[in-house]
Protein backbone atom coordinates (compact mmCIF):
# COMPACT_ATOMS: atom_id res chain seq x y z
CA UNK A 1 0.00 0.00 0.00
CA UNK A 2 2.85 2.39 0.87
CA UNK A 3 4.49 1.81 -2.50
CA UNK A 4 1.24 2.53 -4.33
CA UNK A 5 0.82 5.80 -2.46
CA UNK A 6 4.42 6.84 -3.09
CA UNK A 7 4.12 6.06 -6.80
CA UNK A 8 1.02 8.24 -7.00
CA UNK A 9 2.87 11.14 -5.37
CA UNK A 10 5.64 10.76 -7.93
CA UNK A 11 3.10 11.30 -10.70
CA UNK A 12 3.78 7.95 -12.35
CA UNK A 13 0.14 7.26 -13.18
CA UNK A 14 -0.48 6.96 -16.93
CA UNK A 15 -3.88 8.56 -16.32
CA UNK A 16 -3.03 11.16 -13.64
CA UNK A 17 -6.50 12.72 -13.43
CA UNK A 18 -8.58 11.49 -10.47
CA UNK A 19 -11.78 11.90 -12.49
CA UNK A 20 -13.98 8.82 -12.59
CA UNK A 21 -15.52 7.51 -15.76
CA UNK A 22 -18.82 9.43 -16.13
CA UNK A 23 -20.88 6.28 -16.59
CA UNK A 24 -19.45 4.77 -13.41
CA UNK A 25 -20.42 7.86 -11.42
CA UNK A 26 -23.97 7.95 -12.79
CA UNK A 27 -24.49 4.23 -12.23
CA UNK A 28 -23.24 4.43 -8.65
CA UNK A 29 -25.86 7.05 -7.82
CA UNK A 30 -28.57 5.20 -9.75
CA UNK A 31 -27.73 1.95 -7.96
CA UNK A 32 -27.91 3.58 -4.54
CA UNK A 33 -31.37 4.99 -5.28
CA UNK A 34 -32.68 2.02 -7.34
CA UNK A 35 -33.46 4.26 -10.31
CA UNK A 36 -34.73 3.07 -13.68
CA UNK A 37 -31.54 2.69 -15.69
CA UNK A 38 -31.62 4.30 -19.12
CA UNK A 39 -27.93 5.22 -18.81
CA UNK A 40 -26.01 1.97 -19.14
CA UNK A 41 -25.02 1.41 -22.79
CA UNK A 42 -26.29 -2.10 -23.35
CA UNK A 43 -29.43 -4.03 -24.19
CA UNK A 44 -31.54 -5.51 -21.42
CA UNK A 45 -33.51 -7.64 -23.88
CA UNK A 46 -33.37 -11.43 -23.93
CA UNK A 47 -30.60 -13.31 -25.66
CA UNK A 48 -31.91 -15.83 -28.26
CA UNK A 49 -32.66 -19.15 -26.54
CA UNK A 50 -31.01 -21.02 -29.40
CA UNK A 51 -27.75 -19.20 -28.77
CA UNK A 52 -27.85 -20.09 -25.07
CA UNK A 53 -28.41 -23.74 -26.00
CA UNK A 54 -25.45 -23.65 -28.38
CA UNK A 55 -23.13 -22.25 -25.71
CA UNK A 56 -24.22 -24.96 -23.28
CA UNK A 57 -23.74 -27.62 -25.94
CA UNK A 58 -20.21 -26.46 -26.73
CA UNK A 59 -19.27 -26.34 -23.08
CA UNK A 60 -20.44 -29.94 -22.71
CA UNK A 61 -18.47 -30.90 -25.83
CA UNK A 62 -15.33 -29.66 -24.16
CA UNK A 63 -14.74 -26.49 -26.16
CA UNK A 64 -13.48 -24.74 -23.03
CA UNK A 65 -9.76 -24.42 -23.68
CA UNK A 66 -7.86 -21.36 -24.85
CA UNK A 67 -8.85 -20.27 -28.34
CA UNK A 68 -6.22 -19.30 -30.91
CA UNK A 69 -4.96 -15.72 -30.65
CA UNK A 70 -6.76 -14.86 -33.89
CA UNK A 71 -9.98 -16.58 -32.76
CA UNK A 72 -11.82 -19.83 -33.50
CA UNK A 73 -11.55 -20.66 -37.22
CA UNK A 74 -15.24 -21.49 -37.70
CA UNK A 75 -16.30 -18.19 -36.15
CA UNK A 76 -13.87 -16.13 -38.23
CA UNK A 77 -15.08 -17.90 -41.36
CA UNK A 78 -18.76 -17.20 -40.67
CA UNK A 79 -18.09 -13.52 -39.96
CA UNK A 80 -16.00 -13.00 -43.07
CA UNK A 81 -18.59 -14.77 -45.23
CA UNK A 82 -21.18 -12.33 -43.86
CA UNK A 83 -18.89 -9.33 -44.38
CA UNK A 84 -18.00 -10.34 -47.92
CA UNK A 85 -21.64 -10.98 -48.79
CA UNK A 86 -22.78 -7.60 -47.45
CA UNK A 87 -19.94 -5.54 -48.95
CA UNK A 88 -18.94 -7.50 -52.08
CA UNK A 89 -15.43 -7.94 -50.71
CA UNK A 90 -12.92 -10.79 -50.64
CA UNK A 91 -11.49 -10.71 -47.13
CA UNK A 92 -9.66 -13.88 -46.06
CA UNK A 93 -10.77 -15.47 -42.73
CA UNK A 94 -7.27 -16.87 -42.20
CA UNK A 95 -5.41 -13.55 -42.35
CA UNK A 96 -7.83 -10.61 -42.30
CA UNK A 97 -9.83 -10.95 -39.06
CA UNK A 98 -9.16 -11.30 -35.34
CA UNK A 99 -11.65 -12.06 -32.57
CA UNK A 100 -11.32 -9.74 -29.57
CA UNK A 101 -12.60 -9.43 -26.01
CA UNK A 102 -15.27 -6.95 -27.08
CA UNK A 103 -15.13 -3.95 -29.43
CA UNK A 104 -13.49 -1.68 -26.83
CA UNK A 105 -10.50 -4.01 -26.61
CA UNK A 106 -10.30 -4.11 -30.41
CA UNK A 107 -10.23 -0.31 -30.54
CA UNK A 108 -7.61 0.11 -27.82
CA UNK A 109 -5.38 -2.64 -29.19
CA UNK A 110 -5.54 -1.06 -32.66
CA UNK A 111 -4.51 2.28 -31.16
CA UNK A 112 -1.64 0.56 -29.31
CA UNK A 113 -0.55 -1.09 -32.53
CA UNK A 114 -0.23 1.98 -34.72
CA UNK A 115 0.02 5.08 -32.51
CA UNK A 116 3.49 6.01 -31.26
CA UNK A 117 5.08 8.91 -29.42
CA UNK A 118 4.31 12.20 -31.17
CA UNK A 119 1.66 10.81 -33.54
CA UNK A 120 -1.61 12.68 -33.99
CA UNK A 121 -5.00 10.97 -34.21
CA UNK A 122 -8.10 12.69 -35.56
CA UNK A 123 -11.31 11.81 -33.75
CA UNK A 124 -14.83 13.13 -34.29
CA UNK A 125 -16.54 14.50 -31.19
CA UNK A 126 -18.91 13.64 -29.50
CA UNK A 127 -16.88 10.49 -28.98
CA UNK A 128 -16.61 7.60 -26.54
CA UNK A 129 -14.61 8.45 -23.42
CA UNK A 130 -11.97 5.74 -23.91
CA UNK A 131 -10.47 6.89 -27.21
CA UNK A 132 -8.58 10.04 -26.20
CA UNK A 133 -7.05 8.64 -22.98
CA UNK A 134 -5.76 5.58 -24.81
CA UNK A 135 -4.23 7.72 -27.57
CA UNK A 136 -2.44 9.73 -24.88
CA UNK A 137 -1.32 6.59 -23.01
CA UNK A 138 0.50 5.54 -26.18
CA UNK A 139 2.23 8.90 -26.53
CA UNK A 140 -0.13 10.25 -29.17
CA UNK A 141 -2.15 13.42 -29.32
CA UNK A 142 -5.90 13.41 -30.00
CA UNK A 143 -7.03 16.03 -32.51
CA UNK A 144 -10.73 16.76 -32.07
CA UNK A 145 -13.17 17.56 -34.87
CA UNK A 146 -16.20 19.04 -33.11
CA UNK A 147 -19.54 18.06 -34.65
CA UNK A 148 -22.00 20.82 -33.92
CA UNK A 149 -25.65 20.45 -32.92
CA UNK A 150 -28.33 20.16 -34.07
CA UNK A 151 -27.41 18.11 -37.15
CA UNK A 152 -23.82 17.12 -36.20
CA UNK A 153 -22.59 17.26 -39.77
CA UNK A 154 -18.89 16.96 -40.57
CA UNK A 155 -17.11 20.02 -41.94
CA UNK A 156 -14.62 18.24 -44.16
CA UNK A 157 -12.77 21.45 -45.00
CA UNK A 158 -12.02 21.78 -41.29
CA UNK A 159 -10.87 18.15 -41.15
CA UNK A 160 -8.48 18.64 -44.07
CA UNK A 161 -6.82 21.55 -42.27
CA UNK A 162 -6.13 19.34 -39.28
CA UNK A 163 -4.26 16.67 -41.24
CA UNK A 164 -0.50 17.18 -40.88
CA UNK A 165 2.68 15.18 -41.37
CA UNK A 166 2.18 13.91 -37.81
CA UNK A 167 -1.30 12.52 -38.45
CA UNK A 168 -1.14 8.73 -38.13
CA UNK A 169 -4.75 7.65 -37.71
CA UNK A 170 -8.34 8.77 -38.17
CA UNK A 171 -10.94 7.18 -35.91
CA UNK A 172 -14.47 6.88 -37.28
CA UNK A 173 -17.57 5.90 -35.32
CA UNK A 174 -20.25 4.97 -37.85
CA UNK A 175 -23.11 4.79 -36.89
CA UNK A 176 -22.03 7.25 -34.25
CA UNK A 177 -22.58 6.85 -30.55
CA UNK A 178 -24.19 8.84 -28.93
CA UNK A 179 -25.93 10.73 -31.74
CA UNK A 180 -27.00 7.84 -33.96
CA UNK A 181 -25.80 9.61 -37.10
CA UNK A 182 -24.84 7.56 -40.17
CA UNK A 183 -22.09 8.55 -42.59
CA UNK A 184 -23.59 9.80 -45.84
CA UNK A 185 -22.25 8.93 -49.29
CA UNK A 186 -20.79 12.43 -49.36
CA UNK A 187 -18.98 11.82 -46.06
CA UNK A 188 -17.48 8.61 -47.39
CA UNK A 189 -16.46 10.27 -50.65
CA UNK A 190 -14.80 13.14 -48.76
CA UNK A 191 -12.93 10.69 -46.52
CA UNK A 192 -11.74 8.78 -49.57
CA UNK A 193 -10.47 11.92 -51.30
CA UNK A 194 -8.75 13.18 -48.17
CA UNK A 195 -6.88 9.93 -47.51
CA UNK A 196 -5.98 9.04 -51.11
CA UNK A 197 -2.22 8.82 -51.52
CA UNK A 198 -1.59 8.88 -47.76
CA UNK A 199 -0.35 6.27 -45.30
CA UNK A 200 -3.03 7.10 -42.77
CA UNK A 201 -4.68 4.23 -40.91
CA UNK A 202 -8.47 4.49 -40.57
CA UNK A 203 -10.02 2.81 -37.54
CA UNK A 204 -13.76 2.46 -37.98
CA UNK A 205 -16.10 1.40 -35.16
CA UNK A 206 -19.17 -0.06 -36.93
CA UNK A 207 -20.78 -1.90 -34.00
CA UNK A 208 -24.31 -0.69 -34.82
CA UNK A 209 -24.18 -1.48 -38.55
CA UNK A 210 -27.26 -3.74 -38.31
CA UNK A 211 -29.42 -1.32 -36.31
CA UNK A 212 -30.41 1.39 -38.80
CA UNK A 213 -33.89 2.92 -39.09
CA UNK A 214 -36.37 4.66 -41.40
CA UNK A 215 -35.23 3.05 -44.63
CA UNK A 216 -31.72 4.49 -44.36
CA UNK A 217 -28.86 2.40 -45.70
CA UNK A 218 -25.66 1.82 -43.77
CA UNK A 219 -22.52 1.77 -45.90
CA UNK A 220 -19.43 0.17 -44.40
CA UNK A 221 -16.00 1.55 -45.24
CA UNK A 222 -15.20 -2.03 -46.22
CA UNK A 223 -17.40 -1.58 -49.29
CA UNK A 224 -15.11 1.15 -50.69
CA UNK A 225 -11.88 -0.45 -52.02
CA UNK A 226 -9.73 2.67 -51.61
CA UNK A 227 -10.78 2.95 -47.96
CA UNK A 228 -10.84 -0.77 -47.20
CA UNK A 229 -7.15 -0.96 -48.15
CA UNK A 230 -6.17 1.31 -45.26
CA UNK A 231 -8.95 0.57 -42.78
CA UNK A 232 -9.46 -1.66 -39.76
CA UNK A 233 -13.14 -2.16 -38.96
CA UNK A 234 -14.42 -3.08 -35.51
CA UNK A 235 -17.80 -4.64 -34.80
CA UNK A 236 -19.66 -6.97 -32.46
CA UNK A 237 -22.80 -9.08 -32.24
CA UNK A 238 -23.38 -7.80 -28.71
CA UNK A 239 -26.08 -5.22 -29.58
CA UNK A 240 -28.01 -7.40 -32.05
CA UNK A 241 -28.05 -10.64 -30.04
CA UNK A 242 -28.13 -8.92 -26.61
CA UNK A 243 -24.84 -10.51 -25.49
CA UNK A 244 -22.70 -7.48 -24.63
CA UNK A 245 -21.66 -9.17 -21.39
CA UNK A 246 -20.06 -12.07 -23.26
CA UNK A 247 -17.11 -9.86 -24.13
CA UNK A 248 -16.77 -10.79 -27.81
CA UNK A 249 -15.98 -8.43 -30.66
CA UNK A 250 -13.99 -8.62 -33.86
CA UNK A 251 -11.78 -6.52 -36.10
CA UNK A 252 -11.07 -7.07 -39.77
CA UNK A 253 -9.04 -5.44 -42.51
CA UNK A 254 -6.20 -6.04 -44.98
CA UNK A 255 -3.51 -8.53 -43.98
CA UNK A 256 -0.73 -5.90 -43.85
CA UNK A 257 -2.61 -4.12 -41.03
CA UNK A 258 -4.04 -7.23 -39.38
CA UNK A 259 -0.64 -8.91 -39.07
CA UNK A 260 0.57 -5.92 -37.05
CA UNK A 261 -2.58 -5.94 -34.93
CA UNK A 262 -2.11 -9.61 -34.06
CA UNK A 263 1.41 -8.92 -32.74
CA UNK A 264 -0.15 -6.80 -29.98
CA UNK A 265 -3.28 -8.94 -29.60
CA UNK A 266 -1.20 -11.91 -28.46
CA UNK A 267 -0.26 -9.93 -25.35
CA UNK A 268 -3.34 -7.76 -24.74
CA UNK A 269 -6.11 -10.20 -25.61
CA UNK A 270 -4.57 -13.68 -26.02
CA UNK A 271 -7.73 -15.81 -25.77
CA UNK A 272 -11.43 -14.93 -26.02
CA UNK A 273 -14.48 -16.84 -24.64
CA UNK A 274 -14.00 -20.13 -26.53
CA UNK A 275 -17.40 -21.90 -26.14
CA UNK A 276 -19.24 -18.70 -27.06
CA UNK A 277 -17.18 -18.38 -30.25
CA UNK A 278 -18.14 -21.92 -31.31
CA UNK A 279 -21.79 -21.20 -30.44
CA UNK A 280 -21.86 -17.97 -32.44
CA UNK A 281 -20.28 -19.73 -35.41
CA UNK A 282 -23.16 -22.24 -35.48
CA UNK A 283 -25.75 -19.53 -34.88
CA UNK A 284 -24.47 -17.43 -37.80
CA UNK A 285 -24.42 -20.46 -40.06
CA UNK A 286 -28.16 -20.83 -39.52
CA UNK A 287 -28.74 -17.25 -40.72
CA UNK A 288 -30.14 -14.97 -37.96
CA UNK A 289 -32.92 -12.53 -38.93
CA UNK A 290 -31.25 -9.10 -38.73
CA UNK A 291 -34.35 -7.42 -40.17
CA UNK A 292 -36.47 -8.63 -37.25
CA UNK A 293 -33.87 -7.35 -34.78
CA UNK A 294 -33.87 -3.97 -36.49
CA UNK A 295 -37.66 -3.77 -36.35
CA UNK A 296 -37.62 -4.59 -32.63
CA UNK A 297 -35.37 -1.64 -31.86
CA UNK A 298 -37.29 0.64 -34.23
CA UNK A 299 -40.48 -0.20 -32.34
CA UNK A 300 -38.86 0.68 -29.03
CA UNK A 301 -37.52 3.96 -30.36
CA UNK A 302 -40.94 4.93 -31.67
CA UNK A 303 -42.65 3.84 -28.44
CA UNK A 304 -40.37 6.05 -26.37
CA UNK A 305 -40.82 9.04 -28.70
CA UNK A 306 -44.60 8.67 -28.76
CA UNK A 307 -44.77 8.52 -24.96
CA UNK A 308 -42.80 11.77 -24.63
CA UNK A 309 -45.09 13.72 -26.96
CA UNK A 310 -46.48 16.71 -25.13
CA UNK A 311 -43.49 16.94 -22.80
CA UNK A 312 -40.98 19.81 -22.74
CA UNK A 313 -38.20 17.56 -23.99
CA UNK A 314 -37.16 18.11 -27.60
CA UNK A 315 -35.80 15.23 -29.64
CA UNK A 316 -34.98 14.29 -33.19
CA UNK A 317 -35.52 10.54 -33.81
CA UNK A 318 -32.18 8.75 -33.92
CA UNK A 319 -31.11 7.24 -37.26
CA UNK A 320 -29.37 4.27 -35.69
CA UNK A 321 -28.06 2.58 -32.50
CA UNK A 322 -30.36 2.00 -29.51
CA UNK A 323 -29.70 5.47 -28.10
CA UNK A 324 -31.78 8.64 -28.24
CA UNK A 325 -30.75 12.21 -27.39
CA UNK A 326 -33.06 14.37 -25.27
CA UNK A 327 -32.80 18.17 -25.32
CA UNK A 328 -33.92 19.59 -21.94
CA UNK A 329 -33.13 23.26 -22.67
CA UNK A 330 -36.85 24.19 -22.34
CA UNK A 331 -37.04 22.59 -18.92
CA UNK A 332 -33.97 23.75 -17.00
CA UNK A 333 -30.87 25.96 -17.16
CA UNK A 334 -28.84 23.35 -15.31
CA UNK A 335 -25.79 21.66 -16.75
CA UNK A 336 -26.37 18.19 -18.17
CA UNK A 337 -24.52 16.59 -15.25
CA UNK A 338 -26.56 18.47 -12.64
CA UNK A 339 -29.82 17.80 -14.44
CA UNK A 340 -29.02 14.10 -14.91
CA UNK A 341 -28.16 13.82 -11.21
CA UNK A 342 -31.42 15.53 -10.24
CA UNK A 343 -33.41 13.15 -12.48
CA UNK A 344 -31.98 10.23 -10.53
CA UNK A 345 -32.54 11.72 -7.10
CA UNK A 346 -35.98 13.28 -7.67
CA UNK A 347 -37.56 11.15 -10.42
CA UNK A 348 -35.74 7.83 -10.21
CA UNK A 349 -34.55 7.79 -13.83
CA UNK A 350 -30.87 7.47 -14.78
CA UNK A 351 -29.74 9.10 -18.03
CA UNK A 352 -26.29 9.86 -19.41
CA UNK A 353 -24.98 13.46 -19.71
CA UNK A 354 -23.87 14.43 -23.22
CA UNK A 355 -20.80 16.27 -21.91
CA UNK A 356 -19.18 12.91 -21.13
CA UNK A 357 -18.58 12.59 -24.87
CA UNK A 358 -16.73 15.93 -25.09
CA UNK A 359 -13.23 16.90 -24.03
CA UNK A 360 -14.17 20.49 -23.19
CA UNK A 361 -17.18 21.94 -21.42
CA UNK A 362 -20.02 23.11 -23.64
CA UNK A 363 -23.47 24.48 -23.00
CA UNK A 364 -25.33 21.66 -24.74
CA UNK A 365 -28.27 20.60 -22.60
CA UNK A 366 -28.52 17.07 -23.86
CA UNK A 367 -28.93 13.65 -22.31
CA UNK A 368 -28.50 10.22 -23.90
CA UNK A 369 -30.89 7.43 -23.04
CA UNK A 370 -30.77 3.77 -24.01
CA UNK A 371 -34.13 2.39 -25.16
CA UNK A 372 -33.02 -1.26 -25.44
CA UNK A 373 -35.31 -2.09 -22.53
CA UNK A 374 -38.52 -4.08 -21.97
CA UNK A 375 -41.60 -2.06 -22.97
CA UNK A 376 -42.84 -1.77 -19.39
CA UNK A 377 -39.54 -0.12 -18.39
CA UNK A 378 -39.78 2.34 -21.29
CA UNK A 379 -43.38 3.20 -20.37
CA UNK A 380 -42.61 3.87 -16.71
CA UNK A 381 -39.44 5.85 -17.47
CA UNK A 382 -41.26 8.01 -20.04
CA UNK A 383 -44.09 8.62 -17.57
CA UNK A 384 -41.62 9.93 -14.98
CA UNK A 385 -39.73 12.06 -17.51
CA UNK A 386 -42.95 13.56 -18.83
CA UNK A 387 -43.95 14.62 -15.32
CA UNK A 388 -40.91 16.90 -14.91
CA UNK A 389 -42.03 20.53 -14.68
CA UNK A 390 -40.22 23.51 -16.13
CA UNK A 391 -37.80 24.85 -13.52
CA UNK A 392 -39.08 28.00 -11.82
CA UNK A 393 -37.39 31.04 -13.25
CA UNK A 394 -36.23 29.25 -16.40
Amino acid sequence: MRLAIEDNKMGSSKIPTPKKNSLTTILEIAGELHAIDLAIPMSNLACPEKLIELVSKNMRLGNNDYSPVEGVEQFRTQIIELVNRQNKTTFNPATDITITAGPAQAMTTAISTFVKEGDEVIIFEPVQESYAPFIEMNGGRPIFVILKAPDFRIDWEEVKKLVTSKTKMIIINNPQNPIGRIFSDEDIDQLKRMTNGTRLVILSNEVFDNIVFDGLKFRSLASVPDLAAKCLIVSSFGPVFNITGWGIGYIFGPERLMSEFRKIQQFQGFSVNTPAQFALAEFLQEGPDFNSIRETYLGKRDLFISLLKGSKFELVPTQSTFYQLLDFSKISDESDVDFATRLIREYGVATFPFSAFQHEKTKYQLLRICFAKPDEVIVEAAKRLKSIPVTVGH
